[in-house]
């Protein structure tokens, strides 16, 4: 890449922001009067944003030079005038916004060094908010497509419609059936559980996980929760039918199942990392998959247990934090291609509930609003007895919502399956007897 020569560009950046509203729109949230080097140049810029932010609107050169109210100011607009009449006024479009970004980056990178070793001479030495502010320094974008035409793209619409898109089974049929035929392949979707505290969340995440990979995809499962080697055993107990308890006893049986379900499917992969709560970003968790991706792993779904143990640097209050990290969340299902699936908490509202609502979503209804699929987990008073558990559509953008269905769980193995027809009637029966007999 070329290097640019920063003083002279920001005044080619100066005069754009003068001339050109849309320019000066793309730009004004990411600059800073800082930027500018020549003082000259902050004092017009000042202006230029004061008037913006007030009126939408950018000011002619009459009206620049009308807040110019001393004698500082008049000879800085004099001075950007004749800088101005010294630029070719010409430029090629893609290089303009291509150095607009290099500039706009480098300044921002420069700034965020001062803020940090200023706030480093505090004691201030948060590496999370460090992290973000470089993030954010970094990722400045003003490029953009001009999307969809619909009426001039049509057929590549109607291509689209014929296609029938890819998914990945979760292998419960009343979920599949719920999400045309499961989680979406190529991600740019976010699959939330939710449930009260302890009603089973990391169960149905590890089944879920589990489920994806046998099918020979590589899965991650992040945890905040609970240790890697805990999750392991959780999964192991699932797939190799030994219970949980006597897994320390049947050691060569847990092996030969797990050597077994990788000559079967030999590509299936299921990585687990564990983070400690609360102090991982999504940002930070962006950056760890694509250094795993970097090393030629890619990853069919993402599981992660949960959402609200993430940190966020942004939010003043668990609304806005649980909200942005949800919307981050869901934006690397578009980076990544593939889909995320969490969990997050029910409140008291939602506790020993029969298909609980979105409003019982705790700590953020922002999550709820976010998220492309909530499915809740439940239990009614008896279900634990004949471990029964059952799921309902709280949202579905793919589908139908308010429907529920019946699930078995084996508590000794953690293994979690559909109730067939039949057998959910019986169990239903047996819920009425019982109710009958109680009062």
């Amino acid at each position: 890449m070329l290097k640019l020569d920063l003083d002279f560009f920001e005044n080619v950046f100066l005069y754009k922001c003068c001339t050109d509203k849309c320019y000066l729109a793309s730009t004004i949230d990411y600059t800073k009067k800082e930027f500018f080097k020549n003082k000259d140049n902050q004092h017009v810029f000042e202006i230029i944003k004061g008037f913006y932010d007030t009126r939408n609107e950018l000011p002619n050169l009459t009206e620049i030079k009308q807040y110019c109210t001393n004698d500082v100011t008049k000879l800085s607009f004099k001075n950007v005038l004749t800088t101005f009449q010294t630029l070719d006024k010409t430029y090629n479009a893609d290089d303009l916004i291509t150095n607009t970004e290099q500039f706009l980056k480098e300044k921002a990178v420069f700034h965020t060094l001062l803020d940090i070793a200023a706030d480093v001479s505090k004691g201030n030495t948060d590496t999370s908010v460090i992290l973000d502010k470089f993030e954010k320094s970094c990722n400045i974008s003003l490029h953009t497509d001009v999307g969809l035409d619909l009426y001039g793209d049509i057929d590549k619409v109607i291509t689209d419609i014929l296609n029938v898109q890819e998914v990945i089974p979760s292998t419960w049929p009343w979920l599949d059936e719920q999400l045309n035929g499961g989680f979406l392949k190529n991600g740019r979707a976010l699959y939330v559980f939710a449930g009260e505290t302890n009603i089973g969340k990391s169960i149905f995440l590890g089944n879920i996980a589990a489920n994806i990979a046998s099918q020979n995809k590589t899965v991650l499962l992040i945890t905040l929760e609970m240790p890697e080697i805990l999750y392991a055993k959780r999964i192991c107990t699932s797939v190799s039918k030994i219970p949980m308890n006597t897994l320390h006893l049947e050691t060569a049986s847990l092996k030969s199942a797990i050597i077994d379900l990788k000559r079967q499917h030999p590509k299936s992969k299921l990585l687990i990392k564990e983070f400690p709560p609360a102090t991982v970003t999504p940002r930070q968790i962006q950056a760890f998959i694509k250094k795993i991706e970097d090393s030629g792993i890619k990853f069919d779904a993402i599981v992660l247990d949960y959402l609200n143990l993430l940190h966020s640097t942004i939010g003043n209050n668990s609304y806005e934090r649980i909200k942005h990290v949800t919307e981050q969340v869901r934006a690397m299902s578009y980076i990544f291609n593939c889909p995320f699936i969490s969990a997050t908490q029910l409140n008291r509202s939602g506790f020993d509930v029969s298909n609980p609502d979105l409003n019982t979503i705790s700590e953020s209804i922002g999550l709820a609003a976010t998220a492309d699929v909530i499915v809740s987990i439940f239990q009614n008073e008896e279900d634990r007895e004949l471990e029964t558990i059952r799921m309902g559509m709280m949202k579905n953008r793919f589908g139908p919502r308010g429907t529920t269905a019946a699930m078995h769980i084996d508590y000794s193995t953690l293994t979690i399956s559909q109730v067939e027809h039949e057998q959910a009637s019986l169990d239903t029966e047996m819920l009425n007897t019982l109710s009958m007999l109680g009062s």
